[in-house]
């Protein structure tokens, strides 16, 4: 019986996994380069449609934090197909939506029903693999997640410019049905008979981290040195056309220039791991991401705005977001290893939790450009801070247990 479950498991498709996490990308950022056009038909303010990304990126941050869990008591199938249901009538609601305010609430929607694809993908990898193979599928996902966010403004750019910004939730909503077809049909379940979950002992794991001054301090940094960049992505259609004023179609070009420096810096800190310090990556990446901020915030005050000095100091941001995210991951998750399951959840709601606030910042001030880099660099020197106050404590944890050896 288990060698039975064992080869359905292993006959879960990639291709179809991989899906899911690009669906997302695409209805995250795809629509941000027709927010200006959205804004113009709804007769609405850059900051109230800036909203629906921020309320989209919250989505992401509470759905990580439960899928998981009930997916592990009622399995991964039916959990994944409910979401996908959610996931398409918001779809569906968004692209006949009559105000701005009823699209913020389709896409809070649309984003709790999507989540339930970026989180299982994941744990359906982990259930039907060995450590190995494992590990190469779960890389080979994350490779189609960092460029669909390149990909996905040119596709919203593409569609929203030829066809209307509504027909990019008509199209988002035919790949919610195709997904929902597709793992009725094909996709078997990966969850063990059985398998249940204590949601009081998943509760006792996350006080127990917010207990940790290093988990917090690694968590809290990584999230403000990664994902204050949705801000800029959300603020840059406003940016580039209304204050530089340059052409709608361009901003999706632009914004793949931006995301390119995340791939970039993920690159980076993969080949320098083993050879320098996490420390040094993790401040040095905040740093870098620093200076992004400051060349950005510099060129909004002294009036010399222009295309170059955007996409340079968003850019370098980004960059160094790139390399510090993983470090910061993988240092949080190594707190408490017997934790590492509600670590990697309670790490993703932190991120999209302080997404989610750094957007609705920047929808607050009327200039986006300076707005968003006052956000930015508030995020890096936060994240220096944060992180420093991680490796002390990591630090400090360290010695305390060499000092406990010999008592015991």
């Amino acid at each position: 019986m288990t060698k039975t479950t064992d080869m359905s498991v292993q006959r879960a498709p990639l291709w179809l996994l991989a899906l899911r996490p690009f669906r997302g990308t695409l209805a995250m950022r795809g629509f941000v380069p027709a927010l200006p056009l959205a804004a113009r038909d709804l007769e609405a303010s850059a900051g109230s449609l800036q909203l629906t990304i921020s309320f989209y990126i919250l989505g992401l941050a509470f759905g990580q934090l439960f899928y998981g869990p009930i997916s592990d008591r009622f399995g991964r199938r039916p959990v994944l197909m409910v979401g996908l249901t959610v996931y398409t009538l918001a779809s569906i609601a968004a692209a006949f939506t009559p105000s701005a305010e009823a699209l913020v609430a389709t896409r809070l929607l649309q984003a709790l029903g999507g989540c339930a694809g970026l989180v299982l993908g994941r744990a359906i990898v982990r259930d039907g693999s060995g450590m190995a193979d494992s590990t190469r599928r779960l890389a080979t996902m994350n490779l189609i997640v960092v460029l669909g966010p390149g990909i996905a403004p040119l596709i919203g750019t593409a569609v929203s410019e030829t066809l209307g910004w509504r027909a990019l939730f008509i199209g988002l909503a035919a790949m919610g049905v195709a997904n929902l077809l597709l793992t009725w049909r094909v996709l078997p379940e990966t969850a063990r008979p059985g398998a249940g979950v204590d949601f009081r002992s998943v509760l006792r794991g996350y006080r127990q981290l917010l207990r940790s001054p290093a988990y917090l301090g690694y968590a809290v940094g990584g999230g403000l040195a990664t994902t204050p960049m949705y801000a800029f992505i959300s603020a840059a259609p406003f940016i580039f056309t209304t204050e530089l004023g340059r052409p709608a179609h361009e901003v999706g070009t632009y914004l793949a220039f931006v995301v390119a420096g995340i791939w970039l810096g993920n690159l980076g800190s993969s080949r320098l791991v083993g050879s320098v310090r996490v420390g040094w990556l993790l401040s040095g990446g905040s740093a870098i991401s620093l200076l992004g901020a400051l060349v950005l915030t510099g060129s909004a005050v002294s009036g010399h705005l222009g295309v170059a000095s955007v996409l340079t100091g968003a850019s370098i941001f980004t960059f160094g977001a790139g390399v510090a995210s993983a470090p910061a991951l993988a240092e949080a998750l190594s707190v408490d290893p017997r934790l590492a399951g509600s670590a990697s959840g309670f790490y993703g709601f932190i991120q999209m939790a302080i997404g989610a606030f750094a957007t609705s910042l920047v929808g607050l001030g009327g200039t986006p450009a300076l707005s968003s880099g006052l956000v930015l660099t508030a995020a890096a020197l936060g994240a220096q801070l944060c992180f420093a106050l991680a490796l002390r404590a990591a630090r400090l944890a360290a010695v305390q247990r060499l000092a406990a050896v010999p008592g015991e």
